[in-house]
């Protein structure tokens, strides 16, 4: 699993012009299974979103076409975990650690 967190570098009014966008990119992710969660962080500076992928390169490459990276108005941090406690709603995302 991974936490993707995004850190506004430009105006929130630069934000707003790409936001459409973005959230058709988040609804996206959704249908496609890889989001589970996201939104906005307090103070409103950036955004947080929880992945479920095949690989740190796949996310860091899904992060790069995120309207908002693409526009030059955010940067992203990917950090991987292993998700080994969750909420029983969550239970199908839990994972093992590596041997």
């Amino acid at each position: 699993m991974f936490v993707m967190e995004l850190t506004y570098t430009a105006s929130v009014d630069r934000v707003d012009a790409l936001l459409t966008e973005h959230v058709a990119w988040l609804d996206a992710q959704y249908a496609a299974g890889v989001f589970i969660a996201s939104g906005r962080k307090n103070p409103r500076d950036g955004g947080v979103i929880l992945a479920v992928g095949d690989s740190r390169a796949d996310i860091e490459r899904l992060a790069a076409s995120d309207p908002f990276a693409v526009g030059g108005v955010c940067t992203y941090r990917v950090t991987e975990f292993f998700a080994t406690k969750t909420a029983p709603e969550l239970s199908s995302y839990r994972q093992e650690l590596p041997s």
